[in-house]
């Protein structure tokens, strides 16, 4: 029988996994926002 010993270290990939993931969503917002400003009218 193997014990799984979660280190930080595989706490820490898991959130910069998310934080990478919320930055690919929230980046592209504020750049089509200034878009839709400059050019959209």
């Amino acid at each position: 029988m193997t014990w799984r010993v979660f280190s930080p270290t595989d706490f820490e990939e898991e959130t910069m996994g998310r934080g990478i993931l919320l930055w690919l969503l929230g980046v592209p917002i504020p750049v089509i926002i200034l878009l839709w400003l400059f050019f959209g009218h």
